[in-house]
This record gives structure tokens, C-alpha cells and sequence, in this order.
């Protein structure tokens, strides 16, 4: 077995750690906080937020190994594979919500991801074959489409009710895995520079770009994460993510995949099978109800009285008075009569 591929499995069990824990986080946030720098105000004061960054720079760690030993376009897909670690995640907590219809759809993501990369078999590549030209050009092909996904993430129906959570978290999730696709790129450059030290490191402009390009992408998926159900986000992030990032691999480091007809349909129709089993498998129960219990959270924070402490419970000394639950929703009762 390739090295790059047990390196990018273990970089996908971090880095879906890391998409758990940042939604447990970000959910509770105000939804005024959305697209504001206020919401890192709000994830500082917020220590799970702190161990899914650790987790993330574990899984980043793993993904600069890994792409130092093989192609973007192996490595890449392979990390992909971070929903089925989501779903075993939220299974161990919700056992008896796990239907043969999610099972089914964990087996055809991993099958689907299997069979593509044997079907592709991804070779060839050299990060020295890109100049700052091909470079700045993938840059701004990315920068449009974030700024795209952003826009079309507030974009009001046509009665012109705002967008709805599960829309908004959609397109936001879009453009943070444009955002980490890219970063993926970056960090393929900077893991050839590795073997001549830090002065090679710090010579070259990767390790700079890769500073503000993962800023970006921090931001936006916290707020895809902060704006809706993770049933919406993740999709997005488990699809655009390795497909963007595979496709720069071809375009600026010369990859190469099987290309012949009967490949070219095989690679289609394993391709929809992933995306179809990464809904499906995005839309399970357990999601929901984790999506629910947040839901909840947020609501609860949202009305606990300020000069109430954070693990206040009503007890003896609070008979007479609502729970905050209790009187938000009667000023939603009051407020519709």
C-alpha cells in the first residue's frame, strides 16, 4: 500500500474530528454574528472550539506528509472519506437510530471512493512544473467562485423571504471547500520544499499564502457550520473540496488520469455514486438529531438571562419563575396573538 494513503486516512479521522467539534461550537453562535468577525470573538470564549483547531492542525500535519509522498489527486480523495468518520462518530452516540439505508450509504461512499481511484489511478505530477503566472490564475479562478458561492449563500426567494439555514449553510460550505481545496495545493507546494530546511521553507511564498488562504477557509467554514444544519454543510465540503482540489492537481502540477472512454464513464459513474451516497448519508437520522439537540443549544443561550451563570438550572429558588425555554416561548405566543 501506497504511504500517502494510510497518511490521508489518518488525516481525515482528525480532520473529521475537527468538523465535530467546530460545529458543536460554532452552532450556538447568534445568527447576527453570521459573516461578522464577532463570531471569532464568540469561538474564543468557546474551548471545544480550541480542541477542533488542535485537531485540525493534527489532521494538517498528516495531510503535508501525505501529499509529500503522493499526488493531490490520490490524497485528496482519500481524505474525502471524513464523512464516513462524522457518521461513525454520531453512531457510536445514537445506536439505535442507525437505519440499514445510512449503513448502506457509508459502504457506497467508501466503495465508490475505492473503485475511483483504482479506475483513475492518479500518476505523474511534479509541483516545480507550475509558475507564478499558473499560480495567480488558480487563485483568482478560486477567489471568483468563493465570491459566487457567498453571494448566491444570501440571495432572498422570490417572495423575498430570506434564504433559508440549510441554503445558506450549503453555499457557505461550497465555498470553504473551494477555499481548503486550494489550501490543499499550497500545501503540495510547500511539502517539496520540506527536504531543504527552514531556510527553503521561509524563502519560498507558501508558507505565507497558506497563513491567509487557511484564515479564509477557517472563516468560512465556521460560519457554514454557524448558519445551518450540518445535514446542509457537509456535502458541500465532503464533495467540492477534493474534486476542486484534484482538478488543480491536473491543471498546475501536471497530473495525469486515465482518460479513456470506458474509464471516463467508469470515473462518472462512480463520482455519482459517491455524491449520492454522501447525501444520503448527510440526511440521516443521527445528523438530525445532532442538528436538533444544537438547534436547542442555541435557542436555550440565546435567552438565558445574562446575569444568570452559564450551568444555571431552575431549582427551589427560582419556583415562580419561567425557565428561559418557558418564557421565550411565551414571548413567541404573545408576540403572534
Amino acid at each position: 500500500m501506497k504511504i500517502e494513503i494510510p497518511l490521508a486516512l489518518a488525516a481525515s479521522a482528525f480532520t473529521a474530528s475537527a468538523s465535530v467539534m467546530l460545529r458543536a461550537a460554532a452552532a450556538p453562535a447568534p445568527g447576527e454574528l453570521r459573516f461578522s468577525w464577532r463570531l471569532v470573538t464568540f469561538l474564543l470564549h468557546r474551548p471545544l472550539w480550541f480542541v477542533g483547531v488542535l485537531s485540525m492542525i493534527g489532521g494538517f500535519a498528516l495531510q503535508v506528509a501525505a501529499l509529500h509522498s503522493g499526488e493531490l489527486t490520490i490524497v485528496q480523495p482519500v481524505i474525502s472519506s471524513e464523512l464516513l468518520f462524522v457518521f461513525a462518530y454520531l453512531a457510536l452516540r445514537h445506536r439505535a437510530r442507525v437505519r440499514g439505508r445510512d449503513w448502506a450509504a457509508a459502504a457506497g461512499v467508501a466503495a465508490s471512493l475505492g473503485g475511483f481511484l483504482y479506475v483513475a489511478n492518479p500518476t505523474g505530477g511534479s509541483p516545480t512544473s507550475a509558475g507564478l503566472v499558473e499560480w495567480s490564475e488558480a487563485a483568482g479562478a478560486i477567489a471568483l467562485s468563493i465570491a459566487l458561492a457567498i453571494a448566491l449563500s444570501g440571495v432572498r426567494g422570490r417572495d423575498g423571504r430570506a434564504p433559508s439555514p440549510a441554503r445558506k449553510a450549503a453555499f457557505l460550505a461550497i465555498s470553504a471547500g473551494l477555499a481548503w481545496a486550494f489550501v490543499a495545493a499550497v500545501v503540495k507546494e510547500l511539502s517539496v520544499h520540506l527536504s531543504q530546511g527552514p531556510a527553503g521553507v521561509f524563502e519560498n511564498w507558501s508558507p505565507y499564502v497558506l497563513v491567509v488562504a487557511g484564515a479564509i477557509g477557517m472563516f468560512l467554514v465556521s460560519n457554514a457550520f454557524q448558519a445551518g444544519p450540518l445535514a446542509a454543510s457537509q456535502p458541500g465540503l465532503t464533495i467540492v473540496e477534493p474534486l476542486v482540489a484534484s482538478l488543480l492537481g491536473i491543471t498546475i502540477f501536471g497530473e495525469h488520469l486515465r482518460s479513456g472512454a470506458a474509464q471516463l464513464a467508469a470515473e462518472a459513474v462512480l463520482l455519482a455514486v459517491l455524491v449520492g451516497s454522501v447525501v444520503v448519508l448527510s440526511r440521516s437520522p443521527i445528523v438530525a438529531t445532532d442538528d436538533a439537540r444544537t438547534s436547542r443549544s442555541r435557542i436555550v443561550e440565546s435567552v438565558l438571562p445574562a446575569d444568570e451563570p452559564a450551568g444555571w438550572t431552575p431549582g427551589a429558588d427560582s419556583v415562580g419563575r419561567d425557565t428561559p425555554v418557558e418564557a421565550a416561548t411565551e414571548r413567541g405566543g404573545s408576540g403572534g396573538s
